[in-house]
Parts: structure tokens; sequence; C-alpha cells
């Protein structure tokens, strides 16, 4: 099969990756597919020369079929051809691509592996099964599939930008690094590899140099979707809300791939929901949801969906929590809307992660609260709620929490100003209130400063520890350590460089015992610190609650406050990580709350 001498920017045999700025998304990788344009146009000269073959018109159809996006006529095509030759590696290789097309990765790298061994010779067949190995989060035995393709093929540059990916998504950025530089020392021109450079400069925190690159790949082949669409993130993550938009929707007309269209339709929704345009920003959420979104999570229940608009007035509707713990908590805002909507007829059955059941069991006592379960099928996320086994027919609709948002929170002005929705034991309120009073003396302020989630990436929306000094400097104040995991190195600098004791309670496991943080949190004077799962706990029971908050964080949803909780106060940096202004500015609100 001939091969082109240079890939193209569309290429599907390259790992392009988009970057996720914001919490809301899943962190998706945008891998291309084995049937965009380019990959159909080589198979399809390859069938051209196989005239002598009874078989060739069908295999002519299926290219046909898979030209058009028509995944399933290009399956039926195939098998047709696997039926009178079931040794045909081209007819393996384009049930393979409608397989892919249709989101069966596990089905899909079955049949790859079927035509490779037909078709020994063919690279592109290696590369893509590295490419899906990948998507499945295989990532050593993906690794190895490219070292393999590039120990043949030394000079491809595909290859070099696939490892490249793997590498990175390893958390082996250097390495990344060093094999994208060897690809463009022997030939700047592959916007590809600079985009995939940019991909690792994003991950390591580095959105100014990722920019740098992107635009780079940009300047070299105008009409590179990803290229664009990850410089629109990039944008967003800085505060260009507006230029991002304009990239993303750009990117979105230049893809034809669905699987590419429902990622940049996420991407869009956040956009669109830091611009204010709330309603919709959510509809565009729905992206999330769907079959060809690589990362998507599929809910099993086997009962109707849903839909914004339909009646839920004496209807028993399930309720499943979704995205990380925090979002599980901020989505939340809405119950009190839907129980009321469901009235006193109705029924609410929530599936929660399971160390929420208690707070949200005592917050919403009219409702059955139990726990999801996330499993993996085939490459797919599934979640399905266990507790409800062999009752479910006793559910009129279900629903994942985040599409309610649709209805219940088109605009600002649908936000209500609730003193809280979340309800702490207030037994327990009142046990760490006698705890507090024997730590060190001062008001009583939680301290949260770092993400436990292990991504470069995701930690470039939190400040260097060294730059809490202005706060930790204020007098008058204890601090409470809040934040889970290993803190021992931060606790002993704030000791040795600041003279500070950050004061850890007695007796709680910070990230198992979420029903005594909440208490924990509303015997405090205040909670202070970055978004994560337990300040969004603090501020849903109403407590006292500041946070730090960056350029682009869609919760603000275009204002410069968080409407989900009317009590929390917002401090944002004048610049992408520029921390030293909103550090002095918090220290300064510090020192005035204590003397208050």
């Amino acid at each position: 099969m001939p091969r082109s001498a240079k890939p193209t920017a569309t290429s599907p045999l390259a790992l392009e990756s988009r970057t996720a700025p914001t919490p809301i998304r899943l962190a998706a990788e945008a891998m291309g597919s084995g049937g965009d344009r380019t990959a159909l146009k080589k198979l399809n000269a390859a069938i051209g020369e196989l005239k002598t073959l009874a078989i060739q018109p069908l295999l002519q159809s299926a290219v046909n079929a898979l030209r058009k996006q028509d995944h399933e006529r290009g399956a039926e095509w195939a098998l047709k051809a696997l039926e009178q030759d079931e040794r045909s590696g081209f007819a393996w290789y384009m049930l393979a691509i409608a397989r892919e097309m249709a989101g069966d990765f596990k089905g899909s790298i079955t049949c790859y592996e079927a035509a490779l061994a037909l078709l020994p010779d063919h690279a592109e067949l290696a590369n893509n099964l590295g490419r899906l190995a990948y998507r499945l989060g295989q990532l050593t035995v993906a690794e190895q599939l490219f070292r393999h393709f590039l120990a043949r093929f030394p000079d491809h540059p595909e290859g070099a930008n696939n490892l490249a990916c793997a590498l990175r998504s390893q958390g082996r950025f250097d390495e990344a690094i060093e094999v994208l530089k060897g690809a463009l020392t022997k030939d700047p021109a592959h916007p590809i590899v600079w985009n995939t450079l940019g991909t690792v400069m994003s991950e390591q925190g580095d959105p100014v140099n990722a920019l740098v690159f992107f635009e780079e790949a940009l300047r070299q082949d105008a009409g590179f979707a990803k290229a664009r669409y990850n410089r629109g993130n990039m944008r967003m993550a800085m505060g260009e809300i507006a230029a991002s938009l304009v990239d993303c929707e750009t990117a979105l007309r230049q893809t034809t791939l669905e699987s590419e269209r429902q990622m940049m339709r996420l991407s869009r929704s956040t956009i669109l929901i830091n611009l204010g345009r709330i309603g919709e920003g959510w509809d565009d959420y729905e992206a999330r949801l769907h079959p060809q979104f690589a990362d998507s999570t599929q809910f099993i229940t086997d009962r109707p969906s849903w839909r914004p608009g339909e009646a839920l007035a004496g209807k028993s509707l399930l309720v499943i929590g979704e995205q990380g713990l925090g979002d599980e908590i901020l989505f939340a805002n809405l119950l009190p809307d839907v129980i009321e909507s469901l009235g006193p007829e109705g029924r609410l059955t929530l599936a929660v992660e399971r160390r929420l059941i208690p707070l949200f069991q005592r917050s919403f006592p009219t409702a059955e609260v139990g726990s999801h379960t996330t499993f993996s099928h085939e490459g797919r996320a599934m979640r399905t709620v266990p507790f409800m086994a062999g009752r479910l027919d006793s559910v009129d609709l279900s629903v994942p929490m985040g599409s309610l948002l649709r209805q219940f929170r088109r605009s600002v002005a649908d936000f209500p100003q609730r003193e809280r929705f979340l309800i702490a034991d207030p037994d327990r309120v009142a046990h760490w209130r006698e705890v507090l009073a024997t730590a060190p003396a001062g008001m009583k302020v939680g301290l949260l400063w770092k993400s436990a989630i292990a991504s470069a990436g995701r930690h470039r929306f939190f400040s260097p520890f060294e730059q809490w000094a202005p706060i930790l400097r204020t007098p008058g104040v204890c601090f409470v350590n809040l934040q889970y995991g290993d803190c021992s190195e931060e606790i002993e600098h704030a000791r040795r460089e600041l003279g500070v004791e950050i004061w850890t309670p007695p007796g709680i496991d910070l990230k198992q015992d979420l029903d005594d943080l909440a208490a924990l949190t509303c015997a405090l004077d205040l909670t202070l610190g970055f978004a994560n799962a337990t300040s969004n706990i603090a501020a849903a029971c109403g407590a006292p609650c500041w946070l730090i908050s960056t350029p682009g964080a869609w919760p603000r949803v275009g204002t410069d406050r968080y409407p989900w909780y009317p009590q929390m106060r917002v401090f944002l940096p004048p610049g992408f990580r520029q921390w030293e202004a909103v550090m002095d500015e918090v220290a300064e609100a510090l020192a005035r709350f204590q003397g208050s």
C-alpha cells in the first residue's frame, strides 16, 4: 500500500491530544481514527490495485461507506468480503475501522490484530494497534508497539509523535520531549509534532510555552483542527474566554469525525458557561454522554431517560452522581429544586459516591440514597446502581445528575440564595468545637492548598506552597490542616521557614470521613483555599468559605463569584498564575476578618 512521504495534520496515526484546563471535563485524548480522509485515501489506492480479486467491489463499497462516515454500512460490506475470503487482510482492516468509528475499541483492536497478521508489512496497522492500546489505557503495550514501529521506520514523525504521547501519559515528560525534539531536528515541518509538544508543556503546567507550540502547528497548517482546539483550551485557561470560543468553533467546523466533534462540543460547553451563556453550555455538556465521545461514561439503568421539559410531578426519579467528587457536591445544589418538582407524591433515589451517603441521606431525608459503582468494559466506563438491583422497575425515569442542569440552572438568576443544601451532623459539629478549643489559640481557619490529583496539568491551578507565606504570617490565627494526603513537607516548611504551626485535627481521616469532615468545616471560623472536594463540602454546608479561584474557572458561570454557594467569597488573581497579588489580598482580608 502506498504511504505518503509526510503525515498530514489530520493523520489518523497520530495521538493528537487535547488539553483539559477545566475540571468539569474528562481528560480525554483525541487520538485520531483509522477512518479519516487520509487513511481512507491510502486504503482506496491499495484496493484499486486489487483489480483481479473477486471481492474487490465489496472492499470498494466498504471504503465508500466509511468515507461517508457510515460505519454500519462499511462493516456490512467488510463482512460480506470476509464471507468470501476470511483471510482478506484489507477486509479485516476495514472492519477494524468501522468498529473503531462505532466506538467499539476492543472489537476494533481484535480486527486490527487480524489484519496485521495477514498484512505484516502494512506499517499503519502496527501504529493503529498502538493507538488503540493507548486509548484503552494500555500505556506500556502502546509504548512497545510504537517503539517497534519506530525501529522499522526510524524517520517516521507519526511514530515519534505517538511514542511521545505514550511517554507523556506515563508522566515521563523529559523522555517525551526528547523524542519530539529528535523528530523536529530531522524535519521541523510537522505540525502534529509541534502540537504534541504543546500538550506536553500543558501537562507540565506551562500554558505559555504550550501556546507557542500550538501557534507554530497552526502556522504550518491553518486547517489543523486539534491544534486550534488545543490553543483555545490554553486561551481559556489564561482567561481569554472569547478568543477560546472562536478557536473552538473554528475547530468544530474543520473536523468531521464524530468523536472529535463531541470532544470539542464538551470543551465549548465550558467556554459558553464561562461567558455566562449557561443554558447553551449545559446543552453542549451532553456531549460527555455521546457514545462516540471516547471517554464517555455509560449509565446502565435500563430505565427511560429524563429529558428537559419532561414533567416530574408524582414520578419516581433515579439521579446518578457523576464526574469528580467535587462535582457531585456542586451539582447537588439543584436537588432541592428537583424534590420540589417531584412533589409529595414523587420519589427521589440518589446514587452518589460511597463516602457521601451519610451526608446526602441526612440532607435529603425523603430520598433513598445509595452508592454507584463504576467499572470498565471494553474500554468504556460503565456506571451502575447495585443497591437498586431487582428494584429498578419501580423507577419511572433516570438521569445523570449533570443533565438536570439543563432545566434547573440555565441562567445566573436560576441559582437560589439558599444558605445551604447539605446538612452536617449537629452532634459532630458540637464535638469538633470542643476539640478545636484544645488547639492553639486564635481564630480557627481551615487550610486547603493543593490538589491530590497527580497531574502537573491539574497543579497549574494551585499556587506553590511557598507563596502562602503572607497568609500564614497573619497574627491571631490558628491554621487547621484540611488537606488530605501527605502534607508533611508543607507543614514542615511552614514550621521551619515561617515559624507557623499548621494544626492537624486528631481522629479523622480527611479523605474518607467526609461526613465528619463536613462537621469539622462547620465548626471552624473559616475554610480557606483552592477548589477541591473539601471546599465544596464546606460551602455546600453553609460554612464560611473563601476560595482562591483562577482565570477560566467555569463554576463562576461568567461572574466574579460562585452562585452555587451564596456565602462563598471569591479571590481572583489578576492573571494566570499571578499568585503574589492575590495572596497579598487574601492576607489583608484575613487580618481584617480576624480583627473584626
